[in-house]
This record gives C-alpha cells, structure tokens and sequence, in this order.
C-alpha cells in the first residue's frame, strides 16, 4: 500500500518476510541439494481494520447531504468506542471517487481532514474548561456564576453572550453555552493546572493513531499565553484541534476520565487508557452536558428518541493570518451516548456553511442525531431513555390508529 493503514503497516504487518536456504548448485545453477534452511519464510498477516462498513456507510451518506445541504466547504465525522478506542466510522466530504485518476491527483480532496487539518474548536472546548475548574478543587457543580450584562470587559477585550442568562450554575453554563460565565472561572484557575488539564486530554499531541499525516494540533505551554490566552482557550479560541482529537477527548470524558488509545485496527482487548481526570470529575461533567440536548439547551437537535444524550454545541470564526472572518463559521458538535452507560462518541465537523443557518446545534447537531441513532441501533445497544421513545411513537400515531 501507498497510502493509508496499508503504509503504516507494510512492513512491520503486512509485507511478511522472505525465507533463505543454504543450497548445493550445479554449474547450470540446477538446484542439487538442500544443505539447511537458515532463515523460515513468514507470510504477511492480516490487517483487521475497527471500521464497522455499515456504520461507514450511513456516516458517508448522511455527512454527504448535510454538507450539500449546508453548502458547507467541507465536514468530517469521527466515531469511536469509548472504551477500546476502535474508530468505528471516519468520514470526510467532499469524497473523492479513487478509480478517477483527475480526482486522485487532488490533494485537496484525498487528504483526510479529520486527521490532517486543523481548527479552533470555539465552544466544544467548555465541558473542559469545567472539568479543570472540578479537579481544580475551587469549584462544584452547585457554584454560581453572574453572566449579566450578557458581555465582561477583560483589558481592551470583551466577551458576549447570545442572550443575558444572569445568574448561571456550571451546568446551565454548559447548557446555555455562556462565554462569560466559563471566562470568569478560567480567570480563577491557576494557568499551569488549567493548561495541565487540557495537555491530558491530549490537546497539542498525536493521537497516536498510526495513521499517516495525523498532527498534533496547538495548544501553547502557559510560559507562552498572552493576557487574553486563557480565557479564550476556556471557550475554544487560541488553540487548534483535529476532529479526530477531539473525539478521543470526548470518549475520555465518556469513559469515567479514562483516556481510550485510537486505533484504527480491531482490538483483541481493552487497552489500559490512562486517568485524565477523575471519575468524579467525568460523570459531573456528562451529566452537565445531558442539559445541553434538553429543550432549553443549544443542542436540542442531536437528541435521539430512546436514547439519553451526552453533548456540546460549538460555533467558531474562520481564521486566517490577520485574524478571524465574522462571516464564515465552523459549526460543531460533539457528544457521546447511551449517556447512563456511554458506549459510543461522535464529533461532526462542518467547515464554512453558507446555506443561512451556520450555529452547531443547526448545522452539526442533526447529523450527530443520525449517525448516532443509527449506529446505536446498528450495533444493538440498547436504549437508555425509554420515555422518549414512547412519546416519540405516540406523536407519530394519527388518532384514528389509537382507536
């Protein structure tokens, strides 16, 4: 292979090994006797790949149409177990046809953007910014924030809210996805433990995938923040992440705090993971995010009937070398399920949708909905949140069928 897994593992995996012989030849180099075998042949083993193709499928198509129906530039989804780290779906759009030799010259449409390219992530970054603030000691769920006027002065910059939300727990801070309130906490914490929090989750790493051209993002070490550093990292801005990234970050948050190792291949066992935060912490920080898929919340379009959900919205500007274009967007979210026993995370990406509707819980959250929906049912997990289901079903039954 020249390209994909098959480089990664051409020849550790896949190419096998050739054998030798000691050997007695004639002087028309005839073969005459065998005299010892000094190395044994080994055939290439099989690569089994994590994708699931049903899965890939659905993800391809439904990522496919959001993203002509958004007239987006591009989008990319990940979908991983949250306990193995097995990336079960991975798509990008626009795709590109590999038997058209025009198409397959186009390195912009052969890259795979949800390892390759990076972004700021904007408000997908708060259930971060929380979980520093919880394992900070300083702060507990119950805390309160004041968010009113709906805007904060910090020097010459100013942070604005959609809405004034007034006083706001951290949950409704999450929910209500308020820049001001998660500033305001980020300016209590300790630089060095705030950093430290995001550098387990692997912000500014590989993801050690193995798969070719993955990068490790940005995220600045504290000794390099300017004034306004910190804040904006507590709600996206001054750090880049990839798509793939971010959903091992989620799966983490998923997984009790438990940081799950990516792979691309099928995994025999459960890898040991490494502790990112504490269990506490994790299940604190999921529950807060079950609010955000509420009506009152920003992501009330991933919701799917049956099923609990776990998420965060997410809108940032595009960047560029001057600054940032308030006209062109990223639209994001990202969120796990079953959210009493998470199974799955899920991250979708949609790079400058320009259809009218451009907030993440507009854009990306319905994709989220049915990609997750689907591969929770392909995968027979079963559902969490039974009441929905039924109001679901009884909202589809015309009265005359009630009879």
């Amino acid at each position: 292979g020249v390209e994909g897994l098959e480089l990664s593992y051409n020849d550790n995996w896949l190419n096998g090994q050739s054998g030798k012989r000691r050997v007695v030849r004639d002087l028309r180099r005839r073969e005459i006797d065998s005299l010892e075998v000094v190395r044994q042949a080994r055939p290439g083993r099989d690569l089994t790949l994590s994708i699931d193709k049903r899965i890939q499928y659905q993800a391809n198509v439904a990522l496919g149409e959001a993203v002509e129906k958004q007239k987006a530039f591009s989008g990319s989804l990940v979908l991983m177990d949250v306990q193995t780290g097995e990336v079960l779906a991975m798509a990008n759009a626009p795709s590109y046809n590999p038997n058209n030799q025009q198409e397959r010259a186009s390195h912009s449409k052969k890259r795979n953007r949800a390892v390759t390219d990076q972004f700021e992530p904007g408000s997908t970054m708060k259930p971060f910014t929380i979980a520093a603030a919880l394992e900070s000691g300083l702060f507990s769920p119950d805390d309160i924030i004041y968010t009113s006027p709906g805007y904060y002065k910090v020097g010459r910059y100013e942070v604005k809210d959609a809405l004034d939300y007034g006083w706001l727990d951290l949950r409704g801070i999450i929910k209500k996805s308020s820049n001001v309130g998660v500033t305001k906490i980020a300016q209590q914490l300790d630089s060095e433990q705030m950093w430290g929090v995001l550098d387990k989750f692997g912000f500014g790493q590989l993801p050690g995938s193995e798969f070719p051209g993955e990068i490790a993002g940005l995220l600045n070490h504290p000794s390099l923040w300017h004034s306004a550093e910190q804040f904006a990292l507590s709600y996206g801005y001054g750090l880049a992440v990839t798509t793939l990234q971010l959903t091992r970050a989620y799966a983490a948050i998923a997984n009790d705090g438990v940081m799950p190792d990516v792979s691309f291949v099928k995994q025999d066992s459960r890898g040991p993971g490494s502790q990112v935060i504490s269990s506490q912490t994790a299940q604190q920080v999921a529950k807060m995010m079950e609010a955000v898929v509420s009506k009152e919340g920003t992501g009330y379009r991933a919701r799917i009937p049956g099923y609990r959900v776990a998420g965060k919205t997410g809108t940032s500007y595009k960047s560029y070398s001057g600054g940032y274009d308030e006209e062109r967007y990223i639209s994001l979210f990202a969120g796990f399920a079953p959210a009493s026993k998470p199974r799955l995370a899920l991250v979708v990406v949609l790079h400058d949708p320009s259809a009218g509707e451009h907030y993440g819980g507009q854009v990306a959250a319905p994709v989220f909905a049915r990609v997750m929906g689907q591969a929770l049912r392909i995968l027979g997990i079963k559902p969490d949140d039974w009441g929905s289901l039924a109001a679901q079903v009884a909202t589809t039954v015309t009265p005359k069928e009630r009879l």
